[in-house]
């Protein structure tokens, strides 16, 4: 069942404005790489590779984006600089598409059980929390019955901040002491969420990762406890990143990854910062889809993921 309306006139003005200083960066380092030159040649092609380096596209990434442009000029001999941002942008887009990150209109809830349960990860400081909050928001606009469990019991203040959004949207917040289990707090969610008929479960989670081992044990606990009463769940372990970090987010995923498995990501504070790039970037390296981006403190700045609107705004005017 479909929640989310097609992308709309005004997410792509937020979107074009969120993307806007990755754009001129990434356009104005290439124009600069191109300068004097009227065909893709080995020396376009190297300043090219740094452009992508330095916006935060990823070494990894950058080299395929690179192979595939080497193979057009190998094929058509002679491909001028003016056709250059049409195949780097057709090569971006291929990337997100292999990579499962398409075109994301709607998030479609299975009709075959009920809570659909999200279980959020990401370390302080990323925006995890007021992902949930946004996200709760736009799942209860959709006429969604919404519950969110507090199983970040490491801080008390994360148990405060996700009360204060709970408030905010108008959704219980499923609690308990600071220092309690995050397994007993994620299962007495799920059992009141399944008890009072809702359909969706947004259960946050402490965001450290000094410790590994201890990480990805709370994390198994949870996944555990939580089958108990569903065994579904959870249907979604999103991760959640802060754009504006850059290549420490991706090393953030990287870690993430190593501990437990990622179904989605989602990228925030995209809007005033230039490194847009590592959304091609941790795509591509992680193989997990890019869900959701964050474009603004606006409850509807958070956006599902359009590869195309994506690379529509990142190539606009260019």
């Amino acid at each position: 069942m479909a929640l989310f309306g097609l992308f709309n006139k005004q997410k792509k003005e937020t979107l074009d404005k969120g993307l806007e200083k990755t754009k001129q960066s990434v356009f104005s380092k290439i124009a600069r790489a191109v300068a004097g030159k009227s065909k893709v040649d080995d020396d376009v092609l190297d300043n090219l590779e740094e452009v992508l380096i330095s916006s935060d596209v990823g070494v990894d990434t950058t080299i395929k984006i690179i192979d595939r442009i080497q193979e057009r000029v190998a094929r058509d001999k002679y491909v001028s600089t003016s056709e250059l941002n049409g195949i780097l942008r057709g090569a971006i887009a291929d990337l997100l598409t292999e990579n499962n990150t398409g075109d994301n209109s709607n998030w479609d809830l299975p009709t075959d059980h009920k809570p659909y349960v999200i279980l959020v990860v990401g370390v302080n400081g990323v925006g995890k929390t007021t992902t949930i909050g946004k996200l709760a928001y736009q799942f209860k606009k959709a006429g969604k019955k919404v519950y969110l469990g507090a199983a970040d019991t490491f801080r008390a203040a994360a148990v405060e901040q996700i009360q204060i959004w709970g408030d905010r949207v108008g959704v219980p917040v499923v609690k308990q002491q600071m220092g309690s289990d995050p397994a007993s707090v994620a299962f007495d969610t799920i059992q009141s969420a399944k008890a009072n008929n809702a359909d969706v479960v947004l259960i946050d989670t402490a965001g450290r990762l000094h410790n590994k081992v201890g990480l990805m044990n709370e994390l198994k606990k949870i996944k555990d406890v939580m089958k108990k009463v569903m065994p579904t769940a959870p249907d979604e372990v999103l991760l959640v990143l802060d754009g504006s970090t850059g290549q420490n987010a991706f090393e953030q995923a990287k870690q993430f990854a190593a501990v437990t498995q990622i179904t989605s990501l989602a990228i925030t504070k995209l809007d005033g910062t230039a490194k847009g790039g590592v959304v091609i970037g941790i795509s591509d390296q992680l193989k997990v889809p890019v869900k959701y981006i964050g474009l603004g403190e606006g409850m509807e700045d958070l956006q599902l993921f359009n590869k195309k609107e994506f690379v529509d705004s990142l190539f606009k005017g260019n």
